[in-house]
């Protein structure tokens, strides 16, 4: 196991050379970053030829690959190469903005894949119950919806809510605008309530899609499953319903749940921008949208690196869970 997990590290760090390399050229295609910074006000050639030279517009494209990839390795991720923009730190920014959409993400992609999983063993036992078309019908609206109207429809049921306890004397509950500013306050239960009220809209919306995808998954690869010769034999043999499902079935059927898992949460660590913009979290997806529109190409390298590595990691953890859930597999 060691020397797989060894192996795949070292194949992992040439693609990432290459993704980098490739992204990198990309973002010069965005267009020059200092192009609305020379048109605010008239500027001497001077000035604007020392702006290039500071932000290393003037090198070379390989070289400036070269020093860009060099810093990044070492934690120098660069700056804002728009004079005057305050000199933002891009590791400063993306980590700031990974924090937030980690703890948006995370939540619901855990909460997501247990439900999921739950109602998709389920829906296999009990294939065409009253319990399984119900499932179904609920799994293919939510999957069929947009996330952002999900968002607007729980933003427009919590406003009447938030309004009924305020007439009852009572603050209100639900937050539909992103974290306070100045962050969690009063006692320990009082910080708790606040803590759910303002995850709750943004959590619900991901669950909502990301569930009705594990939940369809779970239940066919459990279908798959159920069909196979080993958990015949295991019934013929006479155990329990219930030790056939957990112990034979689900442990097996869990291997195409986790691959989508692994891919999905990885790819929403780099942001989920609909869910973010709806309530106004200022997470990695809007921060890559930002740096777009602002043409901050530091910005944008740093957010998607940080992607690029949350994927293998993902990645890597799944393919080391497959061998512990089917020892036919075999990782040498």
């Amino acid at each position: 196991m060691l020397r797989y997990i060894v192996r795949r590290i070292l194949i992992s760090i040439p693609l990432l050379i290459v993704g980098s390399f490739l992204v990198f050229g990309l973002v010069q295609g965005m267009g020059d970053p200092l192009g609305e910074w020379k048109l605010q006000k008239p500027r001497s050639p001077q000035e604007i030829e020392l702006a290039y030279q500071q932000t290393g517009y003037n090198d070379p494209f390989f070289e400036r690959y070269v020093n860009w990839a060099g810093g990044f390795v070492t934690g120098d991720w660069g700056k804002s190469v728009i004079p005057g923009s305050g000199s933002k730190d891009v590791k400063e920014e993306v980590f700031h903005g990974l924090w937030t959409t980690a703890r948006l993400v995370i939540g619901a992609e855990v909460l997501a894949l247990l439900i999921g999983m739950a109602i998709g063993v389920i829906g296999a036992v009990r294939q065409y119950s009253i319990f399984d078309y119900s499932a179904t019908g609920v799994a293919f609206v939510l999957f069929s919806m947009p996330v952002f109207c999900i968002g607007l429809m729980l933003k427009s049921a919590a406003i009447p809510f938030n309004d009924f306890l305020q007439s009852l004397g009572m603050e209100r509950w639900i937050t539909t605008a992103g974290p306070p500013p100045g962050g969690f306050s009063g006692g320990f239960g009082h910080q708790i309530g606040q803590y759910v009220g303002t995850f709750l809209l943004p959590t619900l919306s991901l669950l909502a899609i990301q569930f009705a995808l594990y939940s369809r998954f779970q239940r066919a690869s459990m279908l798959d499953v159920l069909g196979q010769d080993y958990v015949r034999t295991a019934q013929a043999k006479g155990l329990s319903s219930g030790r056939v499902i957990f112990r034979h079935a689900f442990r097996n059927g869990l291997i195409p749940v986790i691959t989508v898992f692994a891919v999905n949460f990885g790819q929403l660590i780099g942001g989920a921008v609909i869910t973010e913009t709806v309530f106004n979290w200022s997470g990695m997806g809007r921060l890559l949208i930002r740096s777009i529109n602002e043409k901050e190409p530091y910005m944008v390298l740093g957010v998607v690196m940080v992607t690029a590595i949350a994927v293998v990691i993902s990645n890597l953890i799944a393919d080391i869970l497959y061998a512990y859930l089917d020892p036919r597999i075999r990782l040498g």
